[in-house]
């Protein structure tokens, strides 16, 4: 379409839907509803990985070809669906697609993406397998698969066998430096180590995922989330062998709703200020959770000898069954593996942190587990009805150390520190 006729489109576009109000009384958005159905297909430009050379048969290297199409699509000045077809199995070597890209970009991802099991191809960078990089508004949706095909790698982690050397292995999928992301209806599964990260992004909404792995399989959290901000994590299903979703240092307002979590490690703040690094994580939200059979429920964790702030978290609305710990705070945690323990008087500071109709089974004793330093407690951690039971249907008990929780509601089981919301009205009074 050259310039005169794509003018005279639009020209009798806007006559067409001006006579459309006067007629129907359309409001102003069903205009812009109108509008957008009106606008001409070839304004999205498809480039399918197939025709850039890929093969789908899950024997040939199709990575050359997916960075061909990257190249075109980031080049090009129109909106880009970034197409892998279904029904066929693309084998991947470490692949970067880099931004900044011109277009906006759409990968959409039908069929199934497998990564190379040979480990000589992550020599370069031992960390990474998928690495979306600095590219903004980017949608990578599609109902397709990434597969890992991680127990290559997890045969060889110290976890598993303890005469290996502790070492990092590759993320599937990592997104860095991204901005407007929207990560969408993917099954992300059977990941060498963390299957999703978001590291340095800002403004994600991922929704809609299956994230899964054996129970057993070590070091493989679902959702990992550092140094960014405003990310949402909805309706997702996630049950790995370690965290459903860990927030670490450098992140804040981050949502989390709807979250099936289970087995796996629970929910995560930490761990923190390993290394005596200093922390920072604030404004979190996990509202509306199922977590089942895990390690911990909600978890915050914090090194001994670290410092900086956790602060301003909420988890409310949560259902736990058989899970160990189901809200716990470990303000002095420390891995004489990684770090000296000598119990230093140092410690990330851990502050407003409520925990507001969370019920369920725990699998031990103690349902709820504070464990805060005596340099450093935590402050302003409330409890509003809380009900957790032994899994056997008894009574569960707390532990609660150098922390005076504030209560309100009905709060089974309870710290003997506690200090009830009617205790302190006339307190004040």
């Amino acid at each position: 379409m050259n310039t005169r006729s794509f003018s005279c489109f639009f020209i009798i576009l806007y006559f067409r839907f001006i006579g459309l109000i006067h007629a129907h009384k359309l409001h102003y958005d069903e205009f812009l509803d109108h509008a957008y159905i009106e606008l001409p297909s070839s304004s999205i430009e498809t480039i399918n990985v197939l025709s850039c050379g890929a093969k789908g048969d899950g024997a040939t290297d199709d990575s050359k070809a997916f960075l061909e199409c990257w190249k075109e699509a980031c080049s090009s000045t129109q909106q880009v669906n970034f197409l892998v077809p279904g029904s066929k199995s693309y084998l991947l070597k470490p692949v970067t697609f880099s931004g900044p890209c011109k277009s906006q970009i759409t990968v959409e991802i039908l069929g199934e993406i497998i990564a190379s099991e040979n480990s000589a191809d992550y020599v370069s960078n031992p960390t990474i397998w998928l690495l979306f990089h600095g590219v903004s508004n980017l949608v990578v949706q599609g109902g397709g698969t990434i597969d890992g095909r991680g127990s290559t790698w997890w045969i060889n982690s110290c976890k598993v066998n303890k005469s290996k050397k502790c070492q990092n292995f590759p993320t599937a999928l990592t997104f860095e430096s991204c901005n407007n992301l929207d990560v969408t209806n993917l099954k992300i599964i059977n990941s060498q180590q963390i299957h999703l990260t978001f590291s340095t992004c800002t403004n994600v909404v991922a929704s809609s995922l299956t994230v899964t792995a054996p129970e057993t399989s070590p070091n493989t959290d679902g959702v990992h989330i550092s140094g960014s901000r405003n990310v949402t994590i909805s309706s997702t299903n996630i049950a790995t062998g370690d965290d459903c979703i860990s927030i670490v240092t450098g992140s804040t307002t981050i949502h989390a709703t709807n979250i099936t979590c289970g087995p796996g490690h629970g929910i995560s703040i930490g761990s923190l200020g390993e290394k005596d690094s200093i922390a920072l994580v604030q404004d979190v939200l996990v509202d509306g959770a199922t977590i089942i059979g895990t390690e911990a429920g909600v978890r915050i964790k914090t090194w001994e000898g670290g410092s900086g702030h956790c602060s301003d978290i909420t988890f409310r609305n949560i259902k736990v069954k058989n899970v160990k710990n189901p809200i716990i705070i470990d303000q002095e945690y420390c891995d004489p593996a990684v770090q000296s323990c000598s119990k230093s008087q140092g410690a990330v500071i851990i502050e407003n942190v409520l925990y507001k109709n969370i019920s369920g089974t725990s699998a031990t004793k103690d349902a709820i587990t504070f464990e805060c330093t005596e340099s450093i407690s935590c402050t302003g951690i409330q409890l509003e009805n809380i009900n957790l039971v032994d899994e056997n249907g008894g009574k569960s008990s707390a532990t609660c150390l150098n922390v005076k929780p504030q209560i309100s509601g009905l709060v089974s089981p309870t710290c003997p520190s506690a200090l009830s919301w009617s205790m302190f009205e006339a307190w004040i009074i």
